[in-house]
């Protein structure tokens, strides 16, 4: 147990004022009523000890009362002890392509779509690692940053669209987008798992700056090119109409190839639904996960003490001291 507020704990020294307060009453304040010559006459039975005892209880029971709500007003808490759990993960980053090309609808539902659904089949699959998402198009950024809380990566991927950042396919952006990610990392396997359909044609980064990026920090990039061959069905304003798929295979290769990663081509759902089966059987390596404190708030066991105490004061006043004498 801890205090949230412990300087409030000060107010307590209130109490010893009122002691010394309530003993001048008794002591200097008290004036007798009759002078006698011998007071014989008047010694108390040991029952009239006790009464006079019973007459402090109300006085005792108020400074209890103090007491307990200071205690309270400095806000008692509980928290279960944080600790470092030790567990088989590696840190991840899915870098995903979300350039208007992603729309195309060789996959079921689109490209996007079927990227989104199985990423997040795949997430659900490795709870103990660290991932991230970095969504890349004419440009790139971070979706969502390393994490071990699942639910809000999978939300966040969830909410990935296309159309949302300037059009384009910035390969070379992308990857050094979720090589930021992981380079400050400190587990023992790094990965990128990058997934296009198209052509690296814009971005300030060259996919080989990118690659040499990567390979300085030791992360292993795993490519994947998403795609039917040939040709594949696409919306416009003007209804469906067809589109050439053009993957740079040899580019994907090489980045794979350079890394120490893989490349795989997808042209439906269960073959990317394979690729990450196949990915998800990759090595694991150690990583630490904090586990966080949940506190409990505890002012109301010192509030009810310090309440009872005024309602048992309050009750020898009315029906016990009352009648006893001074």
């Amino acid at each position: 147990m801890f205090f949230e507020y412990p300087k409030l704990l000060y107010l307590a020294l209130i109490i010893p004022l009122m002691i010394l307060l309530y003993v001048w009453r008794e002591v200097k304040g008290r004036q007798p009523y009759l002078t006698v010559s011998n007071i014989s006459p008047w010694n108390f039975k040991k029952e009239n000890l006790l009464k006079r005892i019973l007459r402090h209880i109300p006085f005792v029971l108020r400074c209890l009362a103090v007491l307990f709500l200071v205690l309270a007003i400095a806000r008692p808490r509980s928290a279960s002890k944080l600790e470092k759990v030790s567990t088989e993960g590696i840190d991840i980053v899915l870098g995903i392509d979300v350039s208007t090309s992603m729309l195309a609808m060789d996959f079921k539902p689109d490209r996007i779509n079927a990227a989104k659904q199985i990423a997040t089949e795949f997430v659900a699959q490795r709870p103990a690692d660290r991932m991230g998402v970095v969504v890349f198009a004419g440009e790139s950024y971070t979706q969502c940053p390393l994490t071990t809380d699942r639910q809000s990566l999978i939300n966040m991927l969830k909410e990935i669209q296309c159309g949302i950042i300037e059009d384009g396919t910035a390969i070379g952006n992308g990857l050094a987008t979720a090589v930021a990610r992981l380079k400050d990392s400190d587990a023992k396997s790094k990965v990128v798992i990058l997934l296009t359909d198209g052509v690296n044609n814009t971005g300030e980064i060259s996919p080989q700056m990118a690659i040499e990026i990567a390979k300085t920090y030791g992360i292993r990039v795993y490519t994947i090119g998403i795609g039917a061959m040939g040709e594949a069905p696409y919306p416009t304003p003007y209804g469906v109409q067809t589109m050439k798929v053009e993957i740079d295979e040899p580019l994907l290769k090489e980045i794979a190839k350079e890394t120490g990663g893989k490349y795989f081509r997808a042209t439906d759902n269960t073959k990317l639904a394979a690729i990450y089966t196949e990915i998800n059987k990759m090595e694991k390596s150690k990583t630490i996960v904090d586990s966080f404190p949940q506190y409990k708030e505890l002012f109301m066991n010192f509030a009810l003490v310090a309440f009872l105490a005024v309602v048992l004061e309050l009750i020898m006043r009315l029906f016990v001291t009352k009648h006893l004498p001074d």
